[in-house]
């Protein structure tokens, strides 16, 4: 295969399975100072050092491109981008060029390269890209300047769009013919190593602060119910607690346990133990158990319990979607954004429709952001599915929104492979012939 890489080419090197190590210099620096006046007592001071030390902070991302035959043909020199990911304080890209970068070569190679996405000057690094062998026979295909001495040291990319990579990466020939492609797909891993220096000094005298375990101490005041002073009464099961910690945590509790005139759930006394017994109606016994530990505990209950659902599947009906309906209800903003937090990792072609009704009905406004974008870039898959139905029939407006969405990512990258407008896809239910690849110039 023949490379070409921005900057000076590297060799090509074995293949390599083991994750790249970090590569620290390390410069030791003593001083050691002694009394200067003669006439005071001799006494030498403690000895002081330094170190220097420069590595590289390591960071990964994997490039899924599904969909590689309608990606060819977009032209020389034309790229599709990965979503930017951030490594060393800075963020980054990777571009693929089905029909290559340099039009000497006639569409011959595939062309991959690492770009700087945002500000930055004289940023050195160390790069590794991966094309992933999809046979299950672990024989990728590795670039990489880890595990190997570089002779002119790493790589400096000058500023913002600087580029490292191969216009040569690999002949499409034979790329279309190997292990590389499967289902029309392919996979590349990119490792970015940002080279750091730290000064570390040695200090006469330290002391460790553990984190704190607030948490736990509040969680075994729960578990141990001692001190509680009120019971509320959830679907018939009952659960004892602290009205000040919950007082504290939410202010509608505050409300409705401190203030005799409330209007919200009814109250009633106890003449066994005396305590003071509120009912909750519009709840479920498992939802407000998991909200009782995030007031306690400040985390979330097992992702196991999150993810549960009746036999529909619906995910309206998932602890984690009635849990943030919860925290909404109680003005628990950290609670929201945990389970904002949870919800994001499930978001797919088939639920986002779904989750960006949940997100809109209950105020997560960072939930419903992630839906929309993620709605705006694969919208002929998600119009058809159920949940975008589901959108039509109950939640309009969300689709104006959506349609507003797409046209600002259209504002940011060129889409020239549609050939339908939006607001024909909308009113037809989608085209299935249009390209869904992300194409940049």
């Amino acid at each position: 295969m023949d490379e070409d890489a921005g900057g000076a080419s590297p060799p090509p090197v074995p293949l390599a399975q083991a994750p790249p190590p970090q590569h620290p210099i390390a410069v030791a620096a003593a001083a050691t100072a002694t009394a200067a006046a003669p006439s005071q007592r001799d006494m030498a001071a403690s000895p002081t050092s330094s170190r220097s030390v420069t590595e590289t902070v390591n960071g990964s991302h994997r490039f899924v491109i599904q969909g590689y035959s309608l990606a060819k043909g977009m032209g020389v020199g034309k790229h599709i981008a990965s979503e930017t990911f951030t490594v060393g304080g800075y963020q980054w890209a990777v571009y693929f060029y089905p029909d290559g970068k340099n039009p000497e070569d006639n569409s011959v190679y595939v062309s991959v390269f690492i770009a700087l996405a945002s500000d930055g000057t004289d940023v050195r690094a160390l790069f590794e890209l991966t094309l992933l062998d999809q046979s299950g026979k672990g024989k990728h295909k590795v670039h990489s300047h880890f595990d190997r001495s570089l002779e002119s040291g790493p790589y400096t990319l000058k500023y913002r769009g600087s580029m490292w990579g191969y216009k040569r990466f690999f002949r499409r020939t034979a790329l279309e013919a190997s292990d590389f492609l499967k289902d029309d797909c392919l996979k590349i891993n990119c490792t970015v190593g940002v080279v750091v220096s730290t000064i570390d000094y040695s200090r006469p005298h330290s002391i460790h602060v553990p984190d704190s375990d607030i948490g736990y101490d509040f969680g075994s005041l729960l578990d141990s119910q001692e001190g509680v002073d009120v019971i509320l009464n959830v679907g018939g099961e009952r659960f004892h607690a602290h009205k000040l910690v919950l007082a504290a945590r939410s202010h509608v509790f505050r409300s409705q346990l401190f203030d005799d005139e409330s209007d919200g759930e009814k109250s009633e006394v106890n003449e066994t133990d005396e305590l003071k017994e509120f009912s909750i109606d519009d709840m479920e016994p498992t939802v407000f158990k998991a909200m009782l530990h995030f007031i306690y505990r400040d985390t979330l209950v097992d992702d196991n319990e999150l993810g549960a659902s009746s036999s529909d599947g619906s995910i309206f009906d998932t602890l984690a979607a009635k849990l943030l309906a919860a925290a909404d209800k109680y003005h628990l903003p950290r609670l929201r954004l945990l389970c904002e937090s949870y919800l994001c990792k499930g978001i797919s072609v088939a639920s986002v429709a779904s989750t960006l009704a949940l997100a809109d009905r209950h105020r997560a406004m960072e939930l419903k952001a992630v839906c929309l974008k993620f709605s705006a870039e694969n919208l002929s898959a998600v119009m058809r599915t159920d949940g975008f139905i589901y959108l039509k029939d109950n939640c309009p407006s969300l689709q104006s929104e959506i349609l507003k969405t797409v046209a600002g990512c259209e504002d940011q990258c060129s889409s020239v492979g549609k050939s339908q407008s939006v607001c024909g896809q909308l009113s037809d239910g989608g085209d299935s012939s249009v390209r869904r690849v992300r194409q940049r110039t």
